[in-house]
This record gives C-alpha cells, sequence and structure tokens, in this order.
C-alpha cells in the first residue's frame, strides 16, 4: 500500500496519529541537527577569539598604533574562524590604553546563527521568517603592565678593555646597549596609561664592592651604632687609653668616656665616629709677627761676622676632615648575604641592643695598613712595610704589622699637610662604584633621563664581585627595607627582573699577587668581605669562606677566594629565584676554552631563571635559560633579545 493509499484508508485514524506525529519529529530533528553546529561554531568563535587576544596583546607592547591593533585583532579574528563566515560575526575591542579597558585587554564577539533545518519546521507551522539565533563569546587578556628591573652591572676594571668584535671599549658598549633597553620599554609601557609606574628600572654597578650612596648614612637599616658583628672587626678600641680620653664598652656598644672628648663625650664609638673625627691640615697661611737678625758666619770668639735679616712668624693652619664615608658597604656575614632579610636592629634609648645586628649593613672603611714615610723604628730606621692600602701615619714605636694596624689612637693624629685622599684609596678603599640607582619610573621624561644619566657616569674601576651586585639586584626589586621603591613582593601582574652582566671571573686578591707586602697577616686586601685572613666573631673562618663547602678554609690563594665567591653566588641566585625573582645573565667576552672563565660561564648559565615562552633549542622538552653568552660585536642584540623577553613578560597567557 502506498503512503496516498494509506492516508485515503478510512478504515482507522492511523493518518492523523501520524501527521501528528510527524510535525514534531522534523522538528526535533532539525533542533539536534542545528544544535550541534550552533555549538561547534561557538567553539570556533570562543577559539578564535582567545588566539586573537592573546596575539593581540603581544601586539600591543610591540608599540603598535592603536588603529594598527584595531586592525590586526579584527585580521586575526577573521583568519582563525574556519567554517564560520566573519560576516555572521561582530568583535567588539576595547583596548588598555581607553578609559574602559584598564590594564585589561577586553575582545568580545556575537555569532548570529542561521540553522539549517530549523527555517524547513517552521515553515511547516505555516511561519515563513528566517530565523537566526544569537551568541556570544568574551574573553579578558590582562597585560602585565608592572615589571621592575634591576640592572646589575659590571665596572670592573676589565671593563675598560676592547670588546671582541667591536672596536670599542665593553663599558661603552655596555652603556649603549642598556640604555637602549630602558627606552623600548618605556615606549612600550607609555601605552598603558591607566597604570601608575607601568615599567620601573634601577642600576646596581658593582665591582669589589657596592655604593648605596653617602645619603643612606641616616637610613636605620645602616648600623650606625657599631653593634653588627663585624663592625669592629678589624679595630681595637681598648688600645684607646689616654688619661682624659679613652673608650669604653657598654651593653655591647663603645663610647667615648672622658672629658678629652668635648662636645663628643659619651658618644658612640664607630666607623662613622671614625669619618669625622679624623682630621689632615687642609691649609697653610704664613703669618708674620717681626724680624730676627740670623747670623750665618761666626768669628773665633763666637761673635757674628755676618747675617741677615729674617722674617719671624708662624704657619696658620685650617684643620678639616680628612675624608668622608663614599657609600660602600661590607657583605653581610652568612646567611643574610644571601638573602633578603629585612635589616632589623638598633640600640634602645636605654643602651639595650634589639633585634638582629647581623642583618643591618656595615659601612666599608678600610683600616690603614702598616707602613709608610712617616713611621719609623725606634732607632730612627724606616721600616720594611709595604702594605697594600698605606695611608696614615702608623707612629714609631716598634709593634707587628698586626698590632699596628688594629691601634685607633693613630686616627685621631692630624694628618699632615698635603696629605690627600681619592675615590677608592684610604679608608675607602675598594670603594669604585658610583652608587645604586633605585627603582624609577621610566615612562616619565625626568625618570628616563634619571637612569640614563646614571647609566652614562658608570666607570670601570676596581676587582669583581657578582654575588654581591645580584644580592642588591634583589633587595632594589624587593618590596621591603632597604629599598622599598618596589610593588609588595607577590603581587599579582608584577614581575621583578634582576639582569646580570659581567665580563670576568669573581675576584678577591691576596696582596702577594698584587706586588704588596702582608705586615699585618689580612692574607687578602680589604674589600666587601673584609679581610680573608681574620676569622668571623671569634669562629676562626673568615666571611668570605662561610656558607661554602668543599673549599680549604685556609687556602688563602685567589682561586680559592674565587670558588668560595662562585658558591656565594650560586646561593644567592638561587635564594632570588626561590622568592620569585626573574634572574637574566649576561657573560661578555668569555670563553668556554678557559677554564676560569668556563667556571663563570656555568655560575652564570645557573645562576639564570627559565624561561617561560622558550624552549631549550638543544633540548625542546625543557625552558631554554635566560643566559646570553655576548661579546662585544652582539652585546646590542643581546639586549633586544632581553628585551624581547621582557616584552612577554607583560602579558598573562
Amino acid at each position: 500500500m502506498s503512503l496516498l493509499e494509506f492516508l485515503r484508508d478510512r478504515r482507522g485514524n492511523y493518518a492523523i496519529a501520524v501527521v501528528a506525529a510527524l510535525v514534531p519529529m522534523m522538528g526535533g530533528l532539525a533542533l539536534a541537527v542545528d544544535y550541534a553546529e550552533l555549538n561547534r561554531q561557538r567553539q570556533v568563535i570562543h577559539n578564535a577569539l582567545d588566539a586573537a587576544g592573546i596575539a593581540t596583546a603581544r601586539h600591543i607592547v610591540s608599540g603598535a598604533s592603536e588603529a594598527a591593533v584595531l586592525a590586526y585583532a579584527q585580521n586575526f579574528f577573521e583568519a582563525n574562524l574556519g567554517p564560520v563566515d566573519p560576516a555572521s560575526t561582530n568583535l567588539t575591542v576595547v583596548l588598555p590604553s581607553n578609559q574602559a579597558g584598564g590594564g585589561t585587554l577586553k575582545l568580545s564577539a556575537t555569532l548570529n546563527y542561521k540553522p539549517h533545518f530549523f527555517p524547513v519546521f517552521q515553515s511547516l507551522r505555516g511561519n515563513s521568517a528566517n530565523p537566526t539565533i544569537g551568541t556570544q563569546a568574551a574573553t579578558e587578556i590582562r597585560l602585565k603592565n608592572t615589571l621592575e628591573v634591576a640592572l646589575v652591572l659590571d665596572n670592573s676594571g676589565s671593563m675598560d678593555f676592547l670588546g671582541s668584535g667591536s672596536g670599542q671599549k665593553r663599558i661603552a658598549l655596555l652603556k649603549t646597549a642598556a640604555k637602549q633597553l630602558v627606552e623600548t620599554l618605556a615606549q612600550q609601557a607609555a601605552l598603558i596609561k591607566q597604570v601608575e609606574k607601568p615599567v620601573q628600572f634601577g642600576l646596581v654597578p658593582f665591582a669589589a664592592s657596592v655604593n648605596v650612596g653617602p645619603g643612606a648614612s641616616g637610613e636605620n637599616w645602616i648600623d650606625t651604632a657599631g653593634i653588627s658583628p663585624i663592625h669592629q672587626e678589624n679595630f681595637d678600641w681598648s688600645t684607646l687609653t689616654e688619661p682624659d680620653r679613652y673608650a669604653e664598652k657598654t651593653g655591647g656598644v663603645w663610647y667615648k668616656r672622658g672629658t678629652g672628648w668635648g662636645d663628643d663625650q659619651d658618644t658612640i664609638l664607630s666607623r662613622f665616629s671614625l669619618f669625622k673625627d679624623m682630621q689632615k691640615v687642609e691649609s697653610r697661611e704664613w703669618v708674620a709677627t717681626g724680624n730676627e737678625w740670623v747670623c750665618t758666619r761666626y768669628r773665633s770668639n763666637g761673635s757674628c761676622r755676618s747675617g741677615h735679616w729674617q722674617e719671624t712668624g708662624y704657619w696658620d693652619e685650617t684643620i678639616s676632615t680628612y675624608a668622608s664615608w663614599q657609600g660602600c658597604v661590607e657583605s653581610r656575614p652568612y646567611p643574610y648575604n644571601v638573602n633578603d632579610t629585612p635589616p632589623d636592629a638598633g640600640v634602645s634609648e636605654l643602651g639595650a641592643i634589639y633585634g638582629t645586628p647581623a642583618t643591618l649593613f656595615v659601612p666599608m672603611f678600610a683600616p690603614d695598613e702598616p707602613g709608610d714615610r712617616w713611621a719609623t723604628e725606634s732607632d730612627g730606621t724606616p721600616d720594611n712595610f709595604s702594605a697594600v692600602n698605606n695611608w696614615w701615619n702608623d707612629g714609631t714605636e716598634d709593634a707587628s704589622g698586626a698590632v699596628r694596624q688594629r691601634n685607633m689612637t693613630k686616627y685621631f693624629d692630624v694628618r699632615p699637610y698635603g696629605a690627600t685622599t681619592s675615590q677608592g684609596t684610604g679608608p675607602n678603599y675598594s670603594c669604585t662604584t658610583n652608587p645604586i640607582t633605585p627603582l624609577t619610573d621610566v615612562t616619565t621624561e625626568a625618570g628616563l633621563a634619571s637612569i640614563k644619566s646614571a647609566i652614562d657616569a658608570m666607570a670601570p674601576s676596581g676587582a669583581t664581585n657578582v654575588p654581591e651586585g645580584v644580592a642588591w639586584g634583589w633587595r632594589v626589586v624587593s618590596g621591603g627595607a632597604p629599598y622599598t621603591e618596589g610593588r609588595p613582593d607577590g603581587e599579582k601582574g608584577n614581575d621583578k627582573i634582576v639582569i646580570v652582566l659581567t665580563d670576568g671571573v669573581n675576584t678577591y686578591y691576596t696582596p702577594g699577587s698584587l706586588g704588596y707586602s702582608d705586615p699585618a697577616g689580612n692574607k687578602s686586601t680589604y674589600s666587601a668581605y673584609g679581610y680573608a685572613g681574620k676569622g668571623y666573631n671569634g669562629t676562626g673562618t673568615s666571611r668570605l669562606m662561610m656558607g661554602s663547602s668543599g673549599l680549604g678554609a685556609y687556602d688563602y690563594s685567589n682561586s680559592n677566594y674565587t670558588a668560595a665567591l662562585n658558591q656565594q653566588m650560586e646561593s644567592v641566585c638561587a635564594n632570588a629565584k626561590a622568592a620569585g625573582v626573574i634572574v637574566m645573565t649576561v657573560s661578555l667576552d668569555l670563553s668556554t676554552s678557559d677554564a676560569g672563565e668556563n667556571a663563570a660561564i656555568q655560575a652564570l648559565k645557573n645562576c639564570a631563571s627559565d624561561s617561560r615562552f622558550r624552549k631549550d633549542p638543544n633540548d625542546p622538552s625543557k625552558p631554554a635559560k635566560l643566559y646570553w653568552n655576548a661579546t662585544g660585536g652582539s652585546l646590542s642584540d643581546t639586549f633586544k633579545q632581553i628585551g624581547d623577553e621582557l616584552s612577554n613578560l607583560r602579558i598573562v597567557s
């Protein structure tokens, strides 16, 4: 029986029942098919929107104009729609630079889906309209608008050498590359108008030590009271025993006692007080009081045969301070030298010490080492000492070099007229760099000029102490003291970066390696870790060797000192990375064929963080290290790659 015959069959009501059931069955089938297709196209829209969001965010930080960004977003979105007709979609983009956008890139899209089968079902019901079904999708990409970057740059003497493949000095190449990096990030940050201080840069020039600036002398994180266990390491205040001017230790603090101190009586004795008390004859002016006859030839009976008149008088001398603290600080004792523990200690009004004095930063003061042209033995013969840093009169007493170095009375004798001091000599020996520049907003003209000026002012001189540079780079970007310009540690959407560049191995020198004697048994020149031959706080182990393992504690050699510094560097880098700091390292003109330089390369590579975006070209299963081995000729390109990495960090995908 055909369907027509079946429908005409009046022997039952089957036709009515089938027709009644057929319409909803067809509608259900149409809805099922169209619903599946709608979901598929809606997923395509979501995927295209997410892809366009990431790509557009990267385009924003590349410095593209607003019009170019909007066009780029539209093109990228449509290119990823696949089977979806672009004409049935509508994309809306709200840029971060817009008032409504803030620090977030917002993309939304609507899809006007045209059903394939549902219109047929509608026509069966007598509805001739051509329906569409609307659906929406949205995505947000928060730009990491805030970067805090500490440039930790080698200012040691070797940076005055020519950079390989360039014909320019390394320090000049570094200045150019560093300023280009700052300018690039500043231009990108200027696009993000609703975020305060989107990119900040700080500068940490380092050599044998790091300079926090003489203006820090009044900060509460500086040891002004001499309570740190390393503050008096090279001084013996008990040698100051004049009847009316002597030293007395009370409650762990040394004080000036006796009436000979004048207004300074009962004040604290410290390295800062020494800088204040040391004096020299600044200038002399002859003051005439009259004339006198001076006989030059005598007769046999003693009478004067001939002579001349001579003016009488005296020298009116102007006394001034010999030297002032230039701002360099010693490394804190282990483990505080390799961490970011906030300084917390002081002396109460009642004279009691509180907190942890070892967390304070101690001003560098290089003791006068034995032997100078004014010092002779008691029999009148000159001494034979030739210490590295010999800048004050030791006196004429017979004494060992160690005793003469620790003697404190000598510093209260006025230095003769004509004595001079300069940067990196005298009590400021090993302090050769310019002060740290704290984090500065480079999106302002003044801030950008300040950082660039500080970079231009860098000058090469001194040894190399990379771990101390890294530690201070960390402290610059850290949210806590001593530098507090950074955002709180762990703040979402903010990255703290330390970029380290060095052109040499870590160095700490024995006097003999520089051609000097060591009459006081210091075992090294004075630097950020003090003297390698002085045991820390009665332990017998120098601060340089504390925290190291597998090294000879009494191996006083340059190579052992380098090995100790490499271990200190390993510790501070690991601690900084564990605290969330991203460490980028660059070696300049170092060769893997040289054993010492290769060790420095490996130390820098181990210090570096892993990239969040790039894979190791030799092992794609691992992330690439944020380490670059540059030459003088490639340094500019290296810093451009660092800039790309920093740009990527500004997007949360």
